[in-house]
């Protein structure tokens, strides 16, 4: 992604420069939280070459570029929603919820409300932020990628952590993800309190 996207051109040109663009990670695992970004990139600097959708990413570009936006960035939000919110209010509560946690730390940081809001995926009637939605827009919008791979980094670093704890699913590896490894752990040792129950109920139900 070599330049800023012509949505969040004109966006900008509406509304005012200080875009936020938001993006979570972690909906699917099995395990951990659902982890959220919003950040305001400075709308006069060009786009860092080789943001992209994280997925795209290798974990070391990752890394790179992370270090990278947050160095550049205007100001940083990060949010999160637990395994527990997750099985109790179900994932989508989990990740606008994941999202309004960051965007009221953008806030903070920021000292203002942006002047808009783009997301990642379809419109959230719940978000309560006025906000333009793109699906795929962390491959097509530069603000949504570099929260995704800020987001992911900082996932992917929770979970090694938890993984020092918790080594038998190799969640260094796999980020609580469904892997055969994973599932073959979940049914030689049963849950952590990382584990998400709703899902894992689904994968393995005769540990219920």
């Amino acid at each position: 992604m070599a330049r800023w996207s012509p949505i969040e051109r004109n966006l900008r040109a509406i509304h005012g420069p200080v875009l936020a663009g938001v993006d979570e990670v972690g909906r699917g695992p099995l395990a951990g939280p659902v982890v959220a970004c919003a950040l305001v990139m400075p709308a006069d600097q060009r786009a860092i070459a080789g943001v992209n959708d994280s997925k795209q990413l290798t974990p070391e570009v990752r890394r790179a570029l992370a270090l990278r936006i947050r160095e550049r960035a205007t100001a940083i939000g990060l949010g999160a929603a637990s395994v527990r919110e997750i099985d109790q209010l179900n994932i989508y509560h989990a990740t606008v919820l994941a999202m309004q946690r960051a965007l009221r730390q953008l806030e903070r940081r920021l000292g203002q409300t942006p002047h808009h809001v783009l997301v990642d995926g379809k419109s959230l009637r719940t978000l309560g932020h006025v906000h333009t939605a793109v699906v795929k827009g962390d491959s097509k919008c530069y603000g949504i990628a570099c929260a995704s791979i800020v987001a992911k980094v900082t996932r992917d670093r929770l979970m090694h952590t938890l993984a020092l704890r918790y080594p038998v699913y190799a969640w260094e590896r796999n980020a609580g993800y469904g892997t055969a490894v994973h599932r073959e752990a979940l049914a030689q040792h049963g849950l952590t309190a990382h584990h998400r129950r709703s899902f894992c109920l689904d994968e393995q139900p005769s540990l219920f």
